[in-house]
């Protein structure tokens, strides 16, 4: 994704490539902006904003220009509630949906029409110098309050449950939820789109706590059966799997 540093004019005609690309990327994936003209998304829909900003900004970093790139990111943050660095890499046709709290550090990197959803940090861990942010490939979708920590790398296709935290490595085509984040599939089969369904995802935790819970009980069960007694009953906090319509939205 490294650049030469071309000249002001080269330089506005790629922020200008870029910006009709991100406008284009709200257009497809968010369905509020259906009919909705490019001049009302450039003023009205934050994430679109902060791109907007930030492709101008890292367009003055890359061409040495001092102070300002970081007084327009600051400025950006404090309108949108969305952090980017102007150092950041940022490919074509990302879209930042809804945008308040996503916060973009330095060496991340993100490649061609990758998703975020509002909360999401590409943070890094400790003071390290060099490589310390996240690298995501083309596709990428990141669910809301996911934390990616530290200089891992997010293969093409992945997709991150919202509020997972994911400080290793996740390889292309898979799905990654939980606290610390694991690999799930969903009935067998990766989930396609932008528009996961984030509530019906698996949790490896939960589903391990629940089969040591079915364990005990049968264990109960077998107890109960010897000692002659009533078979115990099952607790009112018994987990289940979860049914019905998904309120997951974008």
């Amino acid at each position: 994704m490294d650049l030469p540093r071309p000249g002001m004019a080269g330089l506005l005609t790629r922020v200008s490539c870029e910006i009709k690309a991100d406008v284009r990327a709200a257009r497809e994936r968010d369905p509020a902006a259906q009919g909705v003209s490019t001049l009302e998304i450039l003023t009205s829909w934050a994430g679109v904003q902060a791109l907007l900003a930030h492709r101008v900004a890292h367009a003055l970093h890359g061409a040495g220009v001092p102070l300002l790139p970081g007084a327009i990111a600051y400025l950006t943050r404090s309108v949108t509630g969305v952090e980017i660095h102007p150092a950041a890499k940022i490919g074509p046709e990302l879209f930042i949906d809804h945008g308040s709290g996503v916060v973009i550090g330095e060496t991340a990197e993100i490649g061609r029409r990758a998703t975020l959803y509002q909360g999401v940090t590409l943070g890094g861990t400790g003071f390290q110098r060099g490589k310390r942010h996240p690298s995501l490939g083309d596709n990428v979708t990141v669910g809301s309050g996911a934390k990616l920590l530290g200089p891992i790398s997010v293969g093409d296709g992945a997709k991150i449950g919202a509020n997972t935290v994911v400080v290793e490595d996740v390889p292309p085509g898979s799905t990654v939820v939980g606290n610390p984040g694991h690999l799930v599939k969903v009935e067998g089969q990766r989930v396609e789109g932008p528009d996961a369904d984030w509530i019906h995802l698996p949790d490896p935790i939960a589903e391990a706590i629940k089969s040591l819970s079915e364990r005990i009980g049968r264990l109960e069960e077998r107890i109960a059966e010897l000692d002659g007694g009533d078979p115990p009953r099952f607790a009112e906090g018994e987990m289940r799997p979860r049914t019905g319509r998904s309120s997951a939205g974008g």
